[in-house]
């Protein structure tokens, strides 16, 4: 190996094989409470590992002052199940790196849609959907609504949420508008970064008649007029416009930005230009200041 492929080795960030540690080894980064495992999130995790095992092994690293000592970086939930169950140790994977916040922050949480093609590649190879639906710990209903997600969602659409955490409800009021709304109303979900139900009913309030499908319920909101609704429906699309202008030009708008920021900084780096500044036009002084204040804290 020459010295230039020596530079070019990088390590490793978890070590090759999984480890079975005993949990008595193992120190957690928070005690998990009675009222979180009171919760969906932990009672899924519960039925799916009781039903089909540990799909995903708890992630651990060494501690620097004893080797035979670990610390839990994720996996807090998992862990606790398994001690609930009788379990006395687990196969863990070994981090290179013991700071918690870096790993989580890489994890990339399964999206609706995700979840949907996974219950589609399940039933494909034979699962049932008694199981499934205890794995998940959703009743069977919720499980074939699972199963039916994108039935009535144009592929545009789809496509744009394929990534988001959107609820199953939020799925459920898109199918009532036709698919030019659907886009539409995707476009704007992730333009605002808004996946809530309730945004997505305000976006069905707002829709006009002619964009809802046949057999969607016409809209009757307590406490609202139809001028009122009509007035919804042509502020909803001057929103949609200006949006849409917005990130036409956010890019080159935000390059902009970033080069006269860092322009200014230089200046003001300058003492010779911060005291021509000071002495000939001392009302830019604090507005420059300010800016350089913004990347300082930015950085």
């Amino acid at each position: 190996m020459t010295t230039e492929d020596e530079e070019r080795v990088v390590a490793a960030a978890f070590e090759r094989n999984l480890l079975r540690i005993a949990f008595d080894h193992i120190a957690p980064l928070y005690v998990v409470s009675p009222q979180t495992k009171e919760t969906i999130k932990f009672k899924r995790i519960a039925a799916s590992i009781a039903e089909i095992g540990l799909v995903e092994p708890i992630v651990v690293s060494r501690d620097q002052r004893d080797p035979t000592q670990y610390t839990l970086l994720d996996g807090h939930l998992r862990l606790e199940v398994l001690k609930d169950q009788g379990a006395a140790d687990t196969p863990c994977i070994i981090s290179t790196d013991d700071e918690a916040f870096t790993y989580n922050k890489r994890i990339s949480r399964l999206a609706t849609i995700q979840e949907h093609k996974m219950i589609l590649r399940a039933l494909t190879l034979g699962a049932s959907e008694e199981r499934l639906a205890k794995a998940l710990n959703v009743n069977i209903r919720t499980l074939q609504e699972k199963r039916r997600l994108l039935d009535g969602i144009c592929s545009e659409a789809a496509e744009m949420l394929k990534d988001k955490q959107v609820a199953l409800t939020g799925f459920q009021i898109l199918k009532k508008m036709k698919p030019m709304r659907q886009i539409e109303a995707a476009q704007l979900m992730v333009a605002m970064n808004k996946f809530t139900i309730n945004y997505a009913r305000s976006l069905l309030a707002a829709t006009p008649e002619s964009l809802l499908v046949s057999a969607a319920t016409p809209k009757q909101i307590r406490g609202i007029s139809r001028e009122q609704l009509d007035l919804m429906e042509r502020e909803s699309a001057n929103l949609e416009r200006e949006v849409r202008l917005v990130e036409d030009s956010y890019g080159t708008d935000h390059l902009d930005l970033v080069l006269a920021r860092g322009y200014i900084s230089k200046l003001m780096s300058c003492d010779r230009i911060t005291r021509y500044l000071s002495l000939h036009h001392s009302d830019y002084v604090p507005a420059f200041e300010k800016i350089t204040e913004t990347e300082a804290f930015a950085s």
